[in-house]
């Protein structure tokens, strides 16, 4: 990957990062998958804002949605996660 494309791509995942709301919904998620309910009763907001933020992140890949019937469950995309991770530590001084 080029390098200027692997800072955009770093930029716009700490971009995502960088809001409480799309925090909290990760941290959740990391405990377990959800669908939007429990998220909105945890977080305390309303469906619609909490929508928005997974959408969002679902278009940053950060997280999937996986429909069953007429409901969608969250999860934590592992890989990208991972990979926003790892460019964090890119940018840690090595000592």
């Amino acid at each position: 990957m080029a390098r200027g494309t692997e800072l955009n791509d770093l930029a716009r995942g700490f971009a995502l990062l960088s809001d409480a709301t799309r925090l909290g919904i990760l941290r959740i998620l990391a405990a377990g998958p959800k669908n939007v309910t429990p998220l909105c009763k945890t977080l305390g907001l309303r469906q619609t804002l909490v929508s928005n933020h997974l959408g969002l992140l679902r278009m940053g890949r950060l997280v999937v949605g996986t429909r069953k019937g007429k409901m969608v469950v969250y999860t934590t995309d592992t890989a990208n996660m991972k990979a926003l991770a790892a460019g964090l530590a890119k940018l840690t001084p090595k000592r």
